[in-house]
């Protein structure tokens, strides 16, 4: 017990003076070095000098139940003086109740679990069981303003292999090497649609495109579409449930299987799965992120009329069988169904939604608020009759809101959107704590503009 204090004493006793000399030993794969954290409790984090931050990112959307967990902590503690890590084809207890209970909360034909490593891998094992199952298909559509991670299959299915951004970001570096399985068709992005006046008419537009695409856009086959109910990395753009739905008939009309990547969604949209708060049954769902409560996790569910993998090594990972991670899981799900926190979800979401569209009105460089449970997005326009993107404020605001203690998240390319999506443990008092310091920040951003 001693050799572990004495291991965590002497990180601790890392000074702040001395981080630039640590950071030469550290590559990072996106982003810039930011704030070192010394510890968190909830929906708080605290750098190394005790300053307080409310995190409305969760930590990359993957803290339901916020730092530091003491039920969390306990469980995992348990487990772990019984059982760790183990080899994919070792069964151990904790994998089976997992994927039990995780069928039991999605749709009703979706009965066989995956687990793996990380959203990326999730994405690619549903894209092999499409394979599997579509036979001659040798392509996949997905949307405009998709984000499904970045390996060099995922990445090529991604905004950030396209120009979206205005020049191609450093996912380019790889250009030479990646796929050519996508296919994008548009995506209902209701907020700036200029066909008409009825946003409907977007949905039918992108709908017609698909299907024009899926007959005569693609030689051969399809073996499936690949989409988030909720774009969270593209702008945090909801896709409307007609539009879900006519993915699903198109995907039946077409001999192909409808994959959703619910990486993001799950459980923060205000329902276990966005696939029954929709309404609509993919053959396929991804989910990741928060899933092992701050522990790499990731699964695919597929359909029971599917072909699963089979023994031959189709899917392999070191790490999809840890019994730490899943132990957690349903820690976290238990905690979620006591507390009631879905419904927790919807009604601290919907009560965000109404203070922002209060706060719209009173500051017109706010275009739109989008809102799904605790997804949120808040889009900065320069005029909200024009809709131009206004990604110098988006940026003022998040920068000035970190000095002020908050940490809001940003839409990938649209830097003029920001995103609130705390824990899901997040109190009303708390929320107003969020909003007051947005809007003072949105406020000093505003002045510095002038």
């Amino acid at each position: 017990m001693r050799n572990s204090d004495s291991t965590l004493d002497s990180i601790r006793a890392i000074r702040p003076d001395q981080l630039e000399d640590y950071k030469k030993y550290t590559m990072l794969g996106s982003g810039q070095h930011g704030v070192c954290f010394a510890k968190g409790k909830g929906v708080r984090l605290y750098d190394l000098q005790g300053k307080e931050y409310i995190d409305c990112t969760s930590q990359g959307w993957a803290l339901f139940l916020g730092h530091a967990n003491e039920e969390i902590r306990q469980t995992v503690y348990e487990q772990m003086g019984e059982l760790g890590h183990l080899n994919q084809n070792s069964d151990c207890l904790p994998r089976y109740a997992l994927a039990k209970r995780l069928a039991a909360l999605a749709p009703e034909h979706l009965n066989r679990v995956l687990f793996t490593v990380s959203g990326s891998a999730a994405v690619e094992a549903a894209m092999k069981i499409a394979v599997k199952n579509v036979k001659g298909a040798r392509k996949f559509v997905c949307l405009t303003d998709g984000y499904h991670g970045t390996s060099l299959t995922t990445g090529a299915a991604s905004w950030i292999s396209t120009k979206a951004a205005g020049i191609y970001t450093g996912f380019n570096s790889f250009s030479g090497i990646i796929n050519d399985l996508f296919i994008r068709v548009p995506n209902p992005y209701l907020y700036r649609w200029t066909g008409s006046d009825n946003p409907e008419d977007c949905i039918d537009y992108c709908l017609n495109a698909a299907r024009d695409t899926l007959r005569s856009g693609v030689s051969g086959p399809v073996a499936g579409i690949i989409a988030e109910p909720l774009q969270a990395s593209g702008g945090q753009i909801p896709l409307p449930k007609r539009y879900l739905q006519g993915l699903r008939q198109l995907c039946d009309d077409f001999g192909c299987l409808l994959i959703f990547d619910e990486l993001q969604t799950f459980c923060r949209i205000g329902d276990y799965f966005a696939a029954n708060k929709y309404e609509v049954e993919p053959d396929i769902i991804c989910i990741g992120k928060s899933l092992g409560a701050g522990f790499p996790l990731a699964a695919i569910l597929i359909h029971d009329r599917l072909e699963g993998f089979g023994p031959l090594g189709e899917d392999i990972h070191t790490f999809s069988n840890n019994a730490i991670a899943q132990v957690a899981a349903l820690k976290q799900l238990d905690i979620i169904e006591r507390d009631n926190l879905l419904a927790h979800t919807n009604a601290i979401g919907d009560y965000f939604a109404g203070k922002l569209a209060a706060l719209q009105l009173k500051y017109p460089c706010i275009g739109d608020v989008r809102q799904a449970g605790l997804h949120i997005g808040i889009e900065f326009v320069e005029d909200p009759a024009t809709k131009v993107p206004d990604m110098v404020l988006g940026q003022t605001v998040k920068q000035l809101a970190l000095h002020m203690g908050l940490i809001l998240g940003e839409a990938g390319y649209r830097l003029n959107v920001l995103k609130i999506k705390p824990p899901l443990i997040i109190t009303q008092p708390e929320a107003d704590e969020v909003l007051s310091i947005f809007e003072a920040a949105l406020q000093a951003a505003l002045a510095k503009k002038q």
